[in-house]
């Protein structure tokens, strides 16, 4: 893939600012898209923007193909007429540093539920051939959600596979008699869909006009608890309880002495062979209708995965098992196209996940905030940047550039971290160590080889810790911070605009006309 030498900004929807306590497709996506454009940013790099699971992650969804409902604005609604301004008033809180998922949900849910029911009563009918054509359109995937979401509800949220078994073994005959006596509620799902749909194709029709491209982000594993391995048992290694028999993970590493365990149920990849990667070729056409681009996530899974036994509590007792490798790439660019894709290739990476990368022609990733270890050959010096390369400041796993900076942990070696501190100074000219500011971090990614550099907002801010979007292995806190209303000043736009125009990033190749 051919990437044009461009810059960007990673922000999740979240943490936009709003008025209903969570980031939704509101004026505040507009204005964040004017200030893309202002700054001359090439794209806006999201997280996942299905429904959120486990811990509030938008990598544990329960959906690969859904959109999330409380990303749906009501504002937007109220111009549909969907809503009115004492629904809108009643929905409004004080502005927060940070998202109350629970609360946020249960607001929005009751706005949703109000625009159905107007909805249902007659208004905004322009939308009802609309809504039946998205129906009818997305079927392959929206029956097996909303019936999903709405047995969930009926099972008091509980996982699926503690349902009654005609329901998680997908007993046709009982499947029916539940779409029969909740129709409504299903169509409640579907509509959420619908208006999530609609709300987001406006907003990426209006970057466009604008020359932003929306920067997408798909785990490569979907959640055990999600509507994907509920109606697709058969592409999951399952028992006959649906208990998944391996799971997804990494070894132990310097990081962890017993690595990790995610606990997503691996794919079988031989049946799914069979099946030319039907779900697969679903779910990245499906992706590629909402972004114009996409981060892989760890990518190094397609080449070679590490396998868990299920009932192993720890990563340590896995092993390894290759992947579908070039032949999955192969059939779904027969199917789909051109392959808008970056790989997500962070930690150790071997030379078979290099070689799928370099023969699919797959950008990689790199992070400045793993450079200063002293190693003037690192792989994260901008000096040492390869062309077909995504570089970024910092990833949503890592704390802030300031964070990162300023805070001593007990977890970091402290005679490692002043080492980091000083070799950056001297790479970076910064002359005031304590006073540091993330621009010249900013200024060396810019400068870089890399044909795509993004930065996270926090760090265009100048925020610490605070602003630290996720923790990995801690449960709790995480994908919470938002931005505040009137934190991108002109003067930022501008500050980052000559930097893109000076460094050739920019719409115009030339910075001084």
């Amino acid at each position: 893939m051919d990437l044009p030498r461009s810059s960007g900004l990673l922000l999740h929807v979240t943490s936009l600012p709003s008025r209903f306590g969570i980031g939704d497709l509101g004026p505040a996506a507009y204005r964040f898209v004017d200030f893309l454009e202002q700054a001359e940013q090439r794209y806006w790099q999201v997280l996942p923007l299905g429904p959120v699971g486990f811990g509030s992650s938008p990598y544990a969804s329960p959906s690969t193909f859904a959109g999330n409902p409380a990303l749906i604005s009501p504002e937007l609604l109220a111009e549909d007429r969907l809503l009115n301004s004492t629904d809108i008033d009643a929905l409004k809180i004080k502005p927060t540093d940070a998202v109350d998922f629970g609360d946020a949900y249960e607001r929005k849910t009751r706005a949703l539920r109000q625009a159905f029911r107007r909805f249902n009563e007659g208004e905004a009918p322009r939308l009802r051939e609309d809504f039946s054509e998205f129906c009818a359109e997305e079927s392959f995937w929206l029956e097996d959600f909303a019936l999903f979401t709405a047995l969930k509800h009926a099972h008091n949220q509980q996982a699926w596979t503690t349902w009654a078994p005609e329901y998680a073994r997908r007993d046709e005959a009982a499947l029916r008699r539940f779409r029969a006596e909740n129709g409504d509620e299903l169509r409640f799902h579907k509509f959420n869909q619908f208006l999530f749909d609609r709300q987001w194709g406006r907003l990426r029709a209006y970057c466009h006009d604008r020359n932003v491209e929306i920067f997408g982000d798909l785990p490569i594993y979907v959640a055990h608890d999600s509507a994907d391995v509920w109606s697709n048992q058969e592409l999951f290694h399952l028992d006959e309880d649906g208990h998944a028999t391996v799971v997804a993970g990494v070894p132990p590493d310097y990081f962890s002495e017993t690595g990790q365990r995610w606990g997503n149920p691996l794919y079988r990849w031989e049946v799914m062979k069979k099946q030319n990667y039907r779900w697969w070729q679903a779910r990245l056409r499906s992706i590629f209708q909402r972004v114009d681009l996409i981060r892989l996530d760890h990518f190094r899974g397609f080449a070679g995965y590490w396998e868990i036994p299920g009932n192993e509590e720890t990563a340590e007792n896995g092993r390894w098992v290759e992947g579908p490798g070039a032949h999955f790439f192969e059939t779904i660019r027969k199917s789909l196209g051109d392959l808008p894709i970056v790989a997500e290739d962070l930690g150790i990476i071997t030379e078979d996940v290099r070689e799928l990368m370099h023969r699919f022609e797959f950008p990689g990733m790199v992070v400045l905030q793993f450079a200063f270890d002293g190693n003037t050959s690192s792989i994260f010096l901008p000096h040492n940047y390869k062309q077909n390369t995504v570089a970024y400041t910092g990833t949503h796993d890592n704390d802030t550039l300031m964070g990162w900076w300023h805070t001593e942990n007990s977890t970091r070696d402290a005679e490692a971290v002043r080492r980091a501190r000083k070799y950056a100074c001297e790479y970076l000219q910064i002359d005031d160590a304590k006073n540091a500011t993330t621009w010249p971090f900013i200024r060396s990614l810019m400068q870089s080889s890399a044909r795509l550099t993004l930065i996270p907002v926090p760090d265009l801010l100048q925020l610490g810790s605070e602003a630290r979007m996720n923790t990995p292995g801690e449960a709790e806190g995480n994908w919470e911070w938002r931005m505040q209303p009137g934190a991108l000043t002109d003067e930022i736009a501008h500050r980052l605009q000559s930097l893109t125009r000076l460094f050739g990033r920019g719409h115009n190749a030339d910075p001084f006309i």
